[in-house]
């Protein structure tokens, strides 16, 4: 009688258990989303509006003003010349944005063609196209980007290209996975019954399938990329000394944190981690919307 009565006491129980589990898990992911969305909305206005709003030059050096704590007149200090952080950081945001935009999307068109290219037709061009992916794979990103840059000048667009270049394998075996699962879709068998060409069942049917799939790997390599530029600038390797990014504000603040002023290494750095947290908070969330089962296959 006991034992009886035992079975639906524990189902009871289990049954609300693993619904509150689930109204967690939503509830967790719900105030992710909305606290990403309020961070990228306020990164967003900073860039906007703050080089308008406060009038001053983000390049005029002012001696006398060099190394000052964070004031109203100065929210977030001074660096080691005199120039205004606040302006330093929002300008060198924009530049590393620039450059994880303009990286991912260069990236994410150069992967999804190599990618589709390989999945549509299969054999031994889709073995060695890969081969040919795990082999620039196995080179460090780091590495491989301070070679191709120290093919360039300095500047902002031998840096995209040094991204984009070293960050595209990711998106080609995503993108290549897809095409190979919906090869097997009825729908395309029909296509190739009804005498459709490789390359119009490919641009007519693949692509579009394989589309939400690249978009979603740009906007989470927005975030490597710009951590990528914030390294190489860092090493001295990416952008000019005097251009403002956060790479190189923070390479040149090394000397003041080791003297004790510790403002002109914390919000260069939390520019740098606050963005790339909110994208990447964003971009999880459509990831697990998009394809909850694999989840782990869009993770670059």
């Amino acid at each position: 009688m006991t034992d009886a009565g035992a079975g639906p006491t524990a189902g009871t129980q289990d049954g609300p258990v693993w619904r509150s589990r689930r109204t967690d898990r939503r509830s967790t992911r719900t105030v992710r989303v909305r606290t990403s969305a309020v961070l990228i909305a306020a990164t967003a206005l900073a860039v906007l509006l703050v080089p308008p709003v406060v009038q001053l030059d983000q390049q005029a050096v002012d001696l006398s003003a060099k190394l000052l704590p964070p004031s109203w007149e100065h929210p977030f200090g001074t660096d080691d010349v005199g120039r205004d952080l606040l302006l330093r950081c929002v300008y060198g945001l924009r530049v590393s944005l620039l450059v994880g935009v303009a990286a991912a999307l260069t990236a994410t068109v150069i992967g999804t063609a190599v990618g589709a290219f390989a999945g549509a037709l299969g054999g031994w061009v889709d073995r060695v196209v890969m081969r040919l992916v795990d082999t620039f794979s196995s080179v460090p990103h780091l590495l491989l980007g301070i070679f191709i840059i120290a093919l360039f000048r300095p500047g902002v667009w031998p840096v995209v290209i040094s991204v984009a270049l070293t960050h595209w394998l990711s998106t080609a075996r995503i993108v290549r996975a897809e095409v190979l699962s919906l090869r097997s879709r009825p729908y395309i068998d029909a296509a190739v019954s009804g005498g459709a060409s490789r390359w119009r069942v490919t641009v007519r049917h693949l692509l579009p399938g394989v589309l939400p799939h690249a978009a979603l790997a740009a906007v989470l390599m927005i975030p490597h990329a710009m951590w990528h530029e914030s390294a190489l600038s860092f090493l001295g390797l990416g952008l000019p000394t005097h251009t403002a990014s956060l790479g190189t504000l923070v390479q040149s603040a090394r000397g003041s944190l080791l003297a004790g002023q510790w403002w002109p290494t914390l919000f260069p750095g939390l520019f740098i981690i606050v963005p790339t947290l909110a994208i990447a908070g964003l971009a999880g969330a459509w990831r697990e919307r998009l394809n909850p089962r694999r989840r782990s296959e869009l993770m670059l």
